[in-house]
């Protein structure tokens, strides 16, 4: 059975009754708001400036931190894949037939695996620091995006320009080569 009443804000199933919390969803200015946590609780226009600025730098950190995962993946060596198949002779000896010094049939011929080198495990490193920050990145992105529903017009704001100058800041890092 369903019942529903406005004026109390219940829901009932069966014989379990839930209160409903109506959230605001539309934005609105305001010096009160309460974001991620409970003890993160705004009260007052210097609050307001204080979580504005944090958010800001939050947002800032999560911008330079997506441009240095894209940094560090683009410009490191140890980013390329490494071939596995030999390169082509550049000469033919005498002794070989042209079949078997052909470019199609000798850069088709697979290397032997190799032992873990300082490359290798270099890339693996890379790897995991690779993973741990993208960790970072989601997990602020996730905090910074309920940040943004809220539905605060200064923590927006906040966010919106904490991007612009993250991405200001961090873009030249994309030229530079490791």
């Amino acid at each position: 059975m369903l019942e529903l009443t406005s004026g109390q804000h219940t829901v009932s199933f069966g014989g379990f009754k839930t209160f409903l919390v109506f959230l605001q969803m539309t934005f609105q200015v305001s010096n009160n708001v309460t974001l991620l946590f409970d003890f993160w609780d705004v009260h007052g226009p210097a609050g307001m400036v204080l979580s504005v600025f944090v958010v800001l730098l939050l947002t800032v950190f999560y911008e330079v931190l997506k441009v240095w995962r894209v940094w560090l993946g683009n410009g490191s060596k140890l980013s390329q894949p490494a071939t596995r198949y030999t390169a082509p002779p550049s000469c033919q000896t005498d002794s070989s037939s042209v079949l078997d010094s052909s470019p199609s049939e000798s850069s088709l011929t697979p290397i032997e695996p190799q032992p873990p080198t300082t490359s290798t495990r270099k890339s693996w490193l890379l790897h995991v620091v690779q993973t741990l920050l993208h960790i970072v990145q989601v997990t602020l992105g996730y905090m910074l995006m309920l940040c943004v529903m809220s539905y605060n017009t200064w923590i927006f704001l906040g966010v919106i320009i904490g991007s612009v100058l993250g991405y200001f800041v961090s873009f030249p890092l994309l030229g530079q080569t490791v």
